[in-house]
């Protein structure tokens, strides 16, 4: 079975390192040098630790043409990129592999969720799936214990896939057709995670934690059903799952982007000195907007993005949400 990764990031190094237990694997790099570097050290250091290497199975390349002969391809660019690589691959192959995407967030400008891209860019292309679900690259890399979810439109495909990668150690996947839910859950997580970020950079407490989290899942929730996703989801991996490690993992991007918040920093410098892609910063203006659009209350989201792009006072926005109007907690607060 050949597996290729178009993307040579944390994640896409971390999935050729999983899938290379049960395939052989070619990680596509669109840059030559870095490509070439990979080869020569084995290793990615500048998105896993140096110590993580690469199996002797796992090849790399800058030319896309080569990588598109595979039995699965795995789109693991960043969210706004996928547009562009959907294109390059239609115009290179007439005959598209099995594609699985690992973005999460929506697309700047359109609003368009990950599998809303491969239907503009694809019309009628039904073999495709995402995986995703809580899990730390590093920690996928590193081999331990993970479940993730393998989600796709068509149930027969994300069953199909999950067989076939189930003997990769200790990376269970579990298969399901909610893409919208899995997705929302997905995306809204990253921005969830950046006030809890706020919360725990401002040594609120663990009380203030548990709340913030409890009530972003309400958030969550909201967003996922109005958009027609499905309840059980916002209480599976890509939602409660997803959203608790987000929200509580030190090796979170979006949580440290809210602790950086909150000593004071500007999210411009944030981003320039986190190197990598923190999606909720970008995803929080989308979500934002997309509340508005849909007349849904989603407090921490609106706190959030009034931080990064309007530069509210945080400790305004904190007294803000605490003083909110009381209301029963069940009746979509």
């Amino acid at each position: 079975m050949q597996i290729n990764i178009l993307g040579a990031g944390s994640w896409g190094s971390a999935l050729a390192i999983a899938c290379s237990k049960v395939a052989d694997v070619t990680i596509w790099s669109h840059q030559v040098e870095h490509a070439q570097f990979m080869c020569a050290t084995r290793n990615n250091p500048n998105y896993l630790p140096a110590e993580i290497g690469f199996a002797n199975n796992v090849s790399f390349s800058s030319d896309l043409d080569q990588c598109l002969s595979a039995n699965l391809i795995i789109i693991a660019t960043p969210l706004n990129a996928i547009r562009q690589v959907l294109r390059q691959i239609k115009t290179i192959s007439a005959k598209i592999p099995d594609l699985l995407l690992v973005s999460k967030g929506f697309e700047a400008h359109t609003g368009l969720l990950p599998h809303q891209i491969i239907e503009q860019e694809l019309p009628g292309f039904k073999r495709y799936g995402l995986l995703i679900g809580p899990s730390f690259a590093k920690e996928v890399a590193q081999g331990l214990p993970t479940a993730i979810s393998l989600v796709a439109p068509e149930l027969d495909f994300a069953v199909s896939w999950m067989e076939k990668l189930q003997d990769i150690p200790n990376f269970r996947i579990y298969a399901h057709d909610d893409v919208v839910g899995s997705e929302v859950g997905a995306a809204v997580k990253n921005v969830l995670a950046i006030a809890v970020g706020i919360s725990d950079g401002l040594q609120l407490g663990y009380n203030a934690r548990a709340a913030l989290i409890t009530r972003s899942l309400n958030e969550l929730a909201s967003l996922v059903l109005a958009l027609g996703g499905k309840r059980e989801t916002i209480y599976g991996l890509t939602g409660i799952g997803d959203l608790i490690l987000t929200c509580t993992g030190d090796l979170s991007r979006n949580r440290t982007v809210g602790q950086e918040l909150a000593l004071g920093r500007s999210i411009e410098e944030i981003v320039k000195n986190l190197g990598h892609v923190a999606e909720g910063v970008s995803t929080a203006r989308e979500i934002y907007l997309k509340a508005q659009i849909l007349k849904i209350e989603m407090p921490i989201v609106a706190s959030v993005y009034r931080i990064i792009y309007e530069h509210a006072e945080i400790k305004q926005e904190v007294f803000g949400l605490l003083s909110r109007q009381p209301k029963p907690e069940f009746l979509n607060a």
